[in-house]
């Protein structure tokens, strides 16, 4: 076994060690990371025809056939910055707290190996986004909490139970990858995904007495869970000057958790299907790519069910069963554009873009409260650059800005309150890769 084959085989065992222990934090798109690997990353995920690294089990599987035996090796610095607010109660439940957790390290990476002139295979290794909000300021007024028996005589916190309150979520992928050149210019491929996720979930106490499963509901540490989907894709070159892409990723089933089973609605946290449609249109000197996403948050009952469904009927829809409350996100749709320039032949500049409307589908009560636990920016600007050490080895530097916006909306446990929630994100992705 070759050096460069042995560093590969090391590097992702690396990575896999490395994302079991981090938590991840929101970002536009839902939850979803914005873009994987280090073009992606700086062309504001823009990369269903365009970006050929060995990121594809994470964008589409078909581009592993274009590109070449190859690894790739990234962290990204995702700095979130989150605050919430309440008024309008006239209780002491009318302040505002900030997320404490403001910086996540994320790695990634990715190997690609041509088999023949037809097939190809390869591996990607993801963090898929996940959730990470921890609200530490409470009413600080004794007794204040909305459930006693649980909490004693604590103060409440912003959603009425006691101690901090927050939502950790991690979501791990791995996508093992493999590609057809079916004809000249003409590629398709499949990656099953390997699903891997964390939860934590406190401070939710008075949402206990509302479920099935009261003791299922919050501060039981960190539970796992394991589920499996598939990602397929094709990759068209049309023209010299047009390449066309297509992927859809199914559903991700994961098992069920038993320690937050009288929370989620129908006791998963399933990662939603995706669909996008790409297209690239490139000279000698630029490139110009623009990607068409939805993501279908509605068909998951944890993302898509509303916030008052227990509050309204906790006897026929309690927390953890499938009509229990959830976030009440509509499926969403991202458009994507990025603008690469090459310089020179060994420097790429590359600027992108990202749009889609938030994934709460409204202002109201059925919406506001659980805000707070997963806010997404729905702006989204790139920028950064390649460059070619030499012609096997490739730096990358990508900055992103989840640009500001307040969303706010009427409480679901304080009626007549309104709850707001002001996120903003940075990220710094730095990434290196080898031709091998």
């Amino acid at each position: 076994m070759s050096r460069l084959r042995v560093l590969a085989s090391f590097a992702t065992a690396f990575l896999c060690a490395s994302l079991l222990t981090i938590s991840t934090a929101q970002a536009a798109g839902g939850y979803f990371v914005l873009g994987y690997g280090p073009y992606a990353g700086q062309s504001a995920g823009t990369s269903t025809a365009v970006g050929f690294d060995t990121f594809f089990g994470a964008s589409n599987p078909a581009k592993l056939s274009v590109v070449g035996d190859r690894v790739d090796l990234g962290v990204l610095l995702f700095g979130p910055y989150r605050r919430a607010k309440r008024t309008g109660s006239d209780t002491p439940y009318d302040f505002s707290t900030k997320s404490r957790n403001d910086l996540f390290v994320i790695p990634d990476g990715g190997f690609a190996r041509q088999i023949n002139d037809t097939w190809s295979w390869g591996v990607t290794v993801y963090g898929n986004g996940g959730l990470n909000t921890e609200y530490h300021e409470t009413t600080g007024v004794p007794g204040s909490n909305l459930n006693p028996a649980l909490c004693g005589n604590r103060a409440g916190n912003f959603l009425g139970g006691c101690g901090e309150v927050g939502f950790d979520l991690l979501q791990l992928i791995i996508a093992p990858t493999l590609s057809y050149r079916f004809a000249p210019g003409h590629s398709i491929g499949i990656s099953p995904l390997l699903g891997f996720q964390q939860v934590r979930v406190y401070g939710l106490q008075a949402f206990a007495p509302l479920s099935r499963f009261p003791e299922s509901v919050t501060n039981n540490g960190y539970e796992k869970a394991f589920g499996a989907g598939v990602r397929i894709g094709w990759l068209g070159q049309v023209l010299p000057w047009m390449d066309l892409g297509a992927s859809y990723s199914t559903r991700v089933y994961m098992q069920d958790f038993n320690e937050y089973e009288g929370l989620f609605a129908g006791g998963n946290f399933d990662i939603p299907a995706t669909a996008s449609v790409g297209i690239a249109l490139k000279d000698e000197n630029l490139t110009f790519a623009v990607d068409v996403q939805r993501i279908f948050f509605g068909d998951v009952p944890a993302l898509n069910n509303g916030v008052l469904d227990t509050l309204l009927d906790p006897q026929g829809k309690p927390l953890g069963s499938v009509n229990g409350s959830g976030f009440n996100w509509r499926n969403q749709t991202n458009y994507r554009a990025v603008l690469t320039w090459h310089t020179t032949p060994r420097l790429d500049i590359r600027a992108g873009f990202a749009y889609g409307r938030v994934a709460q589908a409204d202002d109201s009560a059925n919406t506001g409260t659980f805000l707070a636990l997963a806010p997404n920016p729905g702006l989204n600007l790139t920028t950064g650059f390649s460059y070619r050490l030499s012609d096997a080895t490739e730096l990358h530097f990508a900055y992103g800005r989840y640009a500001r916006g307040e969303y706010s909306g009427d409480s679901a446990l304080f009626p007549g309150a309104t709850e707001s929630v002001e996120p903003r994100v940075d990220t710094i992705y730095l990434g290196w890769s080898r031709h091998l």
